[in-house]
């Protein structure tokens, strides 16, 4: 009986001393967090990319426009109160991950696919994948090619450090053909390379092909080829380490799903704030403690779709049926219109 008093007391000791040299620690990390930072700065630092119709892009008066940059004005919304609290940072495709692993953005929304070895090797992490896209294959219409299985020897003009590199070479791999790889350091060479005649073709994400073409001198005279060679999931990506603001950029997108799939809209949303319906109570901060959870303030996802509206809002400004470029939801439709867009239940 002594004896286990003893080992009961020395397991207490244990325990305390453990207790008392991890909390600091915990207590320092959640000081520090990103979330923290960007509140104490009034400002959120936002990775965007250097210039693409529909994600982000500069109008002629030097506003920012895209999905992208949407969300990110959504976040700044979500954290300090205010969605012109943004800085937008343009990244290349090459110095996004360094960017910022450095510190010189609190998160990356990038047009970035999410892939294992940019979830573990970058030290990043992936949690809403705010576009569903594929790769594709951009030519000329007076080459007479009306298939990607008709490159065999092309020349391919691609953006260094894009999943697209990979894709191009294990699809020529794949069916035993042969390309010349044309590299460049961003996505805007990359084009006008292509445009200039440097390649036979260029290849990127589905989205940014038609993007591109809008934006050449002569777009018709130019055709994207019907097969997708790839999976590319665009995630919104942030620091590994640092749950509560992973947490907090992933519920932001789930938020402004929920918000569609309930018809909750950046003109409607005052109005349901005397909902009866529980989701959209806990989503606009009626009842429940879902902002607490985040380490935002109760009215979260309120301030965001009222600078932003609903996902589908987003969608069709930048994108869709309310832009230029006009591309179909698809994959990009909520789950309910057949499409993979899912939001986990808020509770």
């Amino acid at each position: 009986m002594e004896e286990k008093s003893v080992r009961i007391r020395i397991y207490s000791a244990a325990l305390a001393a453990l207790t008392m040299a991890i909390t600091p620690g915990w207590v320092s990390a959640q000081e520090s967090s990103m979330l923290a930072k960007v509140k104490a700065r009034g400002e959120l630092s936002c990775g965007v990319g250097t210039g693409l119709a529909g994600f982000a892009l500069p109008d002629s008066d030097g506003n920012w426009q895209g999905l992208d940059t949407d969300y990110c004005r959504a976040l700044a919304a979500a954290v300090i109160g205010d969605a012109k609290k943004v800085k937008f940072v343009p990244l290349t495709a090459k110095d996004r991950f360094a960017a910022i692993q450095a510190g010189q953005v609190d998160v990356l929304a990038r047009t970035t696919t999410w892939t294992l070895s940019r979830d573990t090797a970058n030290g990043l992490d992936f949690r809403a994948v705010d576009f569903y896209d594929g790769q594709g294959f951009l030519v000329r219409a007076d080459s007479g090619l009306t298939s990607a299985a008709e490159l065999d020897g092309a020349s391919i003009c691609l953006t260094q450090g894009s999943t697209a590199e990979l894709n191009t070479s294990d699809y020529f791999r794949t069916k035993g053909m042969k390309y010349k790889p044309v590299t460049f350091a961003t996505s805007s060479e990359t084009v006008k390379a292509y445009e200039s005649g440097r390649c036979d073709s260029y290849s990127n994400d589905s989205s940014a092909l038609y993007g591109e073409r809008r934006r050449m001198a002569e777009p018709d005279k130019h055709v994207v080829l019907p097969e997708i060679v790839s999976r590319e999931p665009l995630a919104i990506g942030v620091l590994q380490g640092d749950s509560q603001w992973s947490d907090l950029t992933a519920w932001l997108h789930f938020a402004l799903l929920i918000a569609e799939d309930n018809g909750v809209t950046r003109d409607n949303v005052d109005t349901y704030l005397t909902s009866e319906n529980p989701e959209i109570r806990r989503l606009l901060g009626v009842e429940g403690n879902v902002g607490e959870l985040l380490g935002v303030n109760t009215d979260w996802a309120l301030r965001a779709i009222r600078a932003v509206g609903n996902y589908g809002e987003m969608y069709d400004r930048n994108l869709g049926s309310g832009s230029p470029l006009k591309i179909p939801r698809g994959l990009n439709a909520l789950w309910s219109k057949g499409g993979l867009q899912y939001a986990p239940p808020l509770r």
